[in-house]
């Protein structure tokens, strides 16, 4: 046996027992561990990768394996969150009892990004899209802005609506012909990684001042800079 092979392989399932154990702490609405387990997961996960390109490993095995994984941790579990949030807003489930379901949509979404990513050959070096680890993260920062109630009247008056907006944009945007430009700076070079210096330095002062709330703001912020970048690099080429 390869010990070199397993050793990316093993990554991928501290990866998935990552996302059952956030799976458990949702279902408990231990919304905070859940989010802990989520982004440790996360992290398993992009170590499976740096360990498969190290090593040479890279096979279909591998490729399979990571994207069931992500499928829980990335997938299943934000779309369960989203339906223990609805069900927490919804008094009459006997006239609303559909609507926590709809949270899952955001799973469908994660899903199809998921077996679409896996046959793109686009997106070796940068997405197209939201990645699914960045919606996760998103979707698992809600409890938090929630309690915090940035937003006032809007959250607190029309939360369900709001929340089943958001999952259907989050479904949106992981398979929206969106190019996001790459977080990989393989050379110190300002001129040519300016973008992701700029996005970088932005977050690390974000999570400092706003620590946990600053996730969906990153995110957000991620999204837009990837859209003005391609108006502006369109404009350049015109």
């Amino acid at each position: 046996m390869n010990i070199k092979a397993q050793i990316p392989n093993l990554f991928t399932m501290l990866n998935l027992f990552s996302g059952c154990v956030a799976l458990v702490m949702v279902s408990y609405s231990d919304f905070e561990s859940a989010f802990f387990f989520v982004c440790l997961g996360i992290f398993f996960d992009f170590f499976d990768g740096f360990f498969a390109r190290k090593f040479g490993v890279s096979g279909p095995l591998g490729v399979q394996l990571d994207s069931l994984a992500d499928m829980v941790t990335s997938g299943v579990v934000p779309g369960y969150l989203m339906f223990t949030l609805l069900q927490g807003f919804i008094i009459d489930l006997s006239f609303w009892g559909f609507y926590p379901y709809l949270g899952f949509v955001i799973t469908l979404g994660a899903c199809y990004r998921l077996a679409k990513f896996n046959i793109d050959e686009r997106q070796s070096d940068s997405f197209i899209g939201l990645p699914t680890p960045a919606n996760c993260l998103f979707i698992m920062s809600i409890p938090f802005l929630l309690d915090n109630d940035p937003f006032g009247y809007i959250l607190t008056n029309n939360v369900k609506i709001g929340l089943v907006i958001v999952s259907f944009i989050s479904a949106y945007v992981m398979n929206a012909e969106i190019p996001l430009f790459s977080l990989k700076i393989k050379n110190f070079s300002f001129a040519k990684y300016k973008l992701q210096i700029f996005f970088l330095i932005i977050s690390v002062l974000m999570l400092i001042f706003l620590q946990i709330l600053a996730v969906p703001l990153i995110i957000l912020l991620y999204v837009l800079l990837s859209v003005f970048n391609n108006i502006a690099n369109k404009k350049s080429a015109e």
